[in-house]
């Protein structure tokens, strides 16, 4: 009887616990849409519609596409973010390669140099490039006359920024091999280039494309680094700040808000082409890689990574060096002083507390929406429609640039007639649109997690008149608690970076740090921006080391049946 209630489980019949599992996936489907799709009708509608209602089709994308400042933008936005592709992916494959093929001394430090960007928001290296490059900085000589502020710095910047996120799809790329055609394109007499040439970049192509697509589509999209070191510079991103907050030109920061979705469209139409064609380039007979341990290699490697890590600490370090000078560069004692925010304009303590309230909320709310839709999308049975409807509304976020969801969270929720409109400018919008902000990311996780579970734990435990929910609490919950962890971390530290996605959310009540540092600089208060952006990263650092210590005790005690048996 069991062998056969296993053998076909469409044929049992759906319990009262799976009906309210199924309820539960159609209600967290709803909250999705109004968090997601609200917001980009909303937008959309902004862009076809006269203030009055009525259609007025491609008016004023095209008056907006016809502006000599749009099109410089554009040309502006598309120079920068070809330029930023070209050097990041071939830094980071090399840096990844080193990492991955070389015994390398020292990879643990290496890769944490590299990834240490993510723990800062893009404010930070524009801010690290005016105390080095700018007008008063100690290498002002190698950009005269304020050199650094235009297309210069928006680059240097942007590498800093993107840099990790293409190393971290290469480590994966670059992480398996079959070493058995490494050793016979050897037999067969190839050099080192031939067989990168031949084995490891057609491995690594996908990875490359899809490094390529999302350094290209960061850039067109990003805020903080332009609007700190671009001087007149024009991107579109700006003008779409400008046409915004500047001049309350609401129509036309709609239509420039569709050209900054183009990019972040096109790339995420091209990943899911990839993905359907890519093949497994590793067979179950495949032998793991031989590191090369040759002297000139790790020289070689060990040279990139330093050159590239020390570039990237040179440019984190300064700003948090600069914090805690008096006067930089003219009285280099060491002060306190500018951590005092009640002394300048921008938010002050407020706006870092509000920083960790968001973070902690959104990390709680959003693993708990991205497990319930993981679990509804490929555990329960009779949740199949809502679930694979919520899968496809999950994947959604990453096509859609921060500044343009935050854009459309100004015309869906500051709508007179929309019945939610008492959250406009409050801290549960600002979670709210956090967490769709970075809901793909976490869903693929906990989806990646839970279909690694045997899909009869469920079916099984209904045999035995075992609760659904005593299977998940006891079962399921337990044994995806690394990749909820993981999830809660990376919302906790996306959260109290972004910007560009809760720009125009904040009032003077919520406003936060990361605003707080576009705000001091805008002042001229540079200082107090570099204190508070230093606080993000100190802040961001501690949570996931506190993260980590979590894990390995809440690991130890309930995850003793993944340790090998002595």
């Amino acid at each position: 009887m069991l062998s056969l209630s296993l053998s076909s489980p469409r044929s049992l019949r759906s319990t009262p616990d799976e009906h309210t599992a199924r309820l539960l996936g159609w209600l967290l489907l709803a909250l999705l849409a109004l968090m997601v799709l609200g917001p980009l009708v909303a937008i959309l509608g902004q862009a076809v519609l006269s203030p009055q209602g009525q259609w007025q089709g491609l008016q004023v994308l095209q008056q907006t596409l016809t502006q000599p400042g749009t099109l410089a933008a554009t040309l502006g936005s598309l120079k920068v973010a070809l330029a930023t592709t070209a050097l990041v992916v071939p830094l980071a494959c090399a840096y990844a390669m080193a990492l991955t093929r070389v015994a390398l001394p020292g990879r643990a430090l290496f890769r944490l140099l590299a990834l240490l960007p993510i723990l800062a928001p893009s404010l930070l290296p524009g801010i690290s490039l005016v105390y080095l490059f700018g007008n008063q900085g100690l290498l002002k000589s190698v950009f005269p006359d304020g050199g650094i502020y235009g297309f210069a710095g928006i680059l240097i910047g942007e590498v800093f920024y993107t840099f990790p996120h293409a190393l971290m799809i290469l480590l994966t790329a670059l992480a398996v091999g079959d070493a058995r055609l490494y050793e016979a394109a050897r037999t067969l007499g190839a050099g080192p280039l031939r067989r990168f040439f031949t084995l490891t970049l057609p491995a690594t192509r996908y990875g490359l494309v899809s490094a390529t697509l999302v350094v290209f589509t960061l850039v067109v999209t990003d805020f903080g680094v332009a609007k700190v070191v671009g001087g007149q510079y024009p991107v579109l991103a700006i003008e779409a700040y400008k046409q915004v907050i500047g001049q309350q030109n609401f129509p036309r920061g709609a239509a420039i808000g569709l050209l900054l979705l183009l990019p972040a469209v096109l790339s995420f139409g091209v990943d899911r082409w990839l993905q359907r064609h890519q093949r497994n380039m590793v067979s179950s007979r495949a032998q793991p890689l031989q590191m090369v341990n040759t002297p000139l290699t790790r020289t070689i490697a060990v040279l990139v990574c330093s050159v590239i890590g020390g570039a990237l600490l040179l440019l984190l370090g300064t700003a948090i060096t600069a914090a805690f000078i008096r006067q930089w560069p003219y009285q280099l004692d060491l002060t306190l002083a500018h951590f005092d925010f009640d002394m300048v304009d921008g938010g002050g303590w407020l706006a870092f507390a509000n920083s960790l309230k968001l973070a902690l909320a959104t990390a709680v709310l959003g693993s708990l929406l991205v497990f319930v839709g993981a679990w509804c999308s490929s555990r329960v049975r009779a949740a199949r429609r809502p679930g694979q409807l919520l899968h496809a509304l999950a994947m959604l976020p990453m096509a859609v640039p921060g500044m343009v969801l935050g854009l459309g969270y100004i015309f869906f929720f500051n709508h007179p007639e929309n019945p939610l409109h008492g959250l406009y400018g409050s801290m549960t919008l600002l979670v709210l649109c956090s967490v769709a902000h970075f809901y793909t990311t976490a869903h693929l996780t906990a989806l990646t997690a839970l279909k690694q579970q045997d899909p009869d734990f469920e079916p099984v435990a209904a045999s035995l008149k075992v609760s659904l929910w005593t299977t998940l609490w006891r079962v399921t919950l337990p044994a995806t608690l690394p990749a909820m962890l993981e999830t809660a971390r990376y919302f906790f530290v996306s959260a109290m970076t972004t910007v560009s996605a809760v720009i125009f959310l904040y009032t003077p009540d919520t406003v936060l740090a990361s605003v707080a540092v576009l705000n001091m600089d805008d002042a001229g208060d540079t200082a107090a921006a570099a204190a508070m952006a230093s606080l993000i990263v100190f802040s961001s650092a501690i949570a996931c080391l506190l993260f980590a210590l979590l894990s390995h005790g809440l690991l130890r005690r309930s995850q003793r049946w993944r340790q090998p048996r002595p």
